[in-house]
């Protein structure tokens, strides 16, 4: 059985959904595994670290429709300092929008890079509502599909997997503007302000 290297490439990675996300996994997963964070400082560190893993599951969330900065500077990195024995690399990535979906772009574009330098592709669990999703009942789902996504790495399989919170697109949003609302109050900002493009004064 490999040994399993989880890097977590959000930008707030100390305090990051991806941080529990992979807690998670590694709380299901039969096969050994190390979390890394990814910071401004230690991208030839972790290249170096790749070296004793057969595997990389990379955790983030989604930016923009695309990888996060965080996440494209240390590929950079690693496109130049690769290690001798590439391991496979697999994928655990989460957005705030309902739909599944929405990171397949993400998916696509780090599908390319592994083709292009080299990196045997894994698996991919593709998580919607990712913030929402931990503080409800319906993270047994995620659970559920994270079984999947560990015993499919260990076995050195390809597969892909979606989830979502399984309730109506009204409802969610209504839940999730809510939320905002209540997270704007608690910080001095109205439901006004934070419908305008003026971020900052």
């Amino acid at each position: 059985m490999g040994k399993i290297m989880l890097l977590n490439a959000s930008p707030r990675a100390p305090k990051s959904n991806s941080k529990q996300y992979a807690a998670m996994f590694a709380s299901v997963c039969p096969a050994e595994t190390a979390y890394f964070a990814v910071t401004k400082n230690n991208h030839s560190e972790l290249c170096r670290a790749m070296e004793g893993f057969s595997d990389v599951l990379l955790v983030f969330p989604l930016y923009a429709d695309g990888l996060p900065v965080t996440l494209m500077h240390f590929l950079k990195t690693l496109e130049q300092n690769a290690p001798e024995h590439k391991p496979r690399i697999s994928v655990l990535i989460n957005c705030g929008f309902m739909e599944p979906e929405q990171n397949d772009i993400a998916v696509q574009m780090l599908r390319l890079y592994c083709r292009e330098n080299g990196y045997p592709f894994g698996s991919v669990l593709e998580i919607g509502s990712g913030e929402a999703i931990l503080a409800t009942p319906f993270r047994v789902f995620v659970r559920a599909k994270m079984k999947k996504l560990a015993a499919a790495i260990v076995a050195g399989k390809a597969q892909t997997w979606k989830v979502t919170m399984p309730i109506s697109k009204r409802m969610f949003l209504r839940a999730s503007t809510s939320y905002w609302t209540n997270y704007g109050k608690r910080n001095g900002i109205t439901k006004e302000q934070m419908a305008t493009m003026q971020i900052e004064q």
